[in-house]
């Protein structure tokens, strides 16, 4: 049976690594700024996230699974950054995902077997320096993931996946080269920074349960990084 499955973001990085997996057999809708990448078949729904309120008439009565990508990665000492910076993260990590999901909710309850992916950060359950704007913003997720999953148990399962850096679009500055990208990868126990379909495997995993048994969890997908030390 196709699901109904809504992206807000999708032409780029992991929500599109999700779409790539997601659209044969299914209905996919994609609300972005931008349709690039997108493969045919796929619903294209013109949509900025920090501005824009979605318009539910395009999409279908009921929806299967629901994923919030838009997130942002704003890395500077605590001294450098000012109020702007945090209330910008919290505005398009946090905000703009319960305004999306408020707008949407009504068509994931309908079935009673719909599932929500938000994502994370492992910097929220590992304290790493220079986090300190993004792991607040992303810890805001974790907490209201948890009680919106307790909320509307058994109808709606609510999980967060929280990955270390992935190689995409968002992290092009701290990846722009191979010299950086050994590096970093050499800071994870299994010395490389993830992919995008690392991080889209779990989601599909999620999205494609059936009456599934895992809510209100927040999974690592981190290549060791903040449960495993390195020698």
């Amino acid at each position: 049976m196709p699901k109904n499955i809504l992206l807000i973001g999708g032409s780029h990085g992991i929500g599109n690594a999700i779409v790539q997996h997601m659209y044969e057999g299914n209905n996919v809708f994609v609300a972005s700024r931008e349709n690039e990448n997108l493969p045919e078949g796929v619903t294209h729904i013109p949509f900025d996230a920090l501005s824009d309120e979605l318009d539910t008439s395009l999409l279908p009565d009921s929806l299967d699974g629901f994923v919030y990508c838009p997130g942002s990665i704003n890395l500077k000492p605590f001294k450098m950054l000012k109020q702007s910076h945090f209330e910008e993260d919290m505005e398009i990590n946090f905000f703009s995902l319960i305004k999306a999901t408020r707008a949407v909710l009504p068509l994931l309850t309908k079935d009673g077997t719909s599932s929500i992916v938000y994502f994370s950060t492992v910097a929220v359950a590992t304290g790493l320096p220079f986090h300190t704007s993004v792991a607040a913003a992303k810890g805001a997720i974790e907490g209201y993931a948890r009680a919106l999953a307790a909320e509307y148990a058994p109808t709606v399962r609510v999980n967060v996946i929280a990955p270390s850096l992935v190689d995409t679009p968002l992290a092009g500055r701290l990846l722009n080269n191979d010299v950086k990208k050994e590096k970093m990868g050499e800071m994870h126990p299994l010395k490389r920074v993830g992919t995008p379909e690392d991080i889209a495997s779990l989601a599909v995993f999620l999205l494609n349960q059936n009456e599934g048994w895992i809510t209100g969890q927040v999974i690592g997908v981190n290549g060791g990084k903040g449960s495993l030390s390195i020698g």
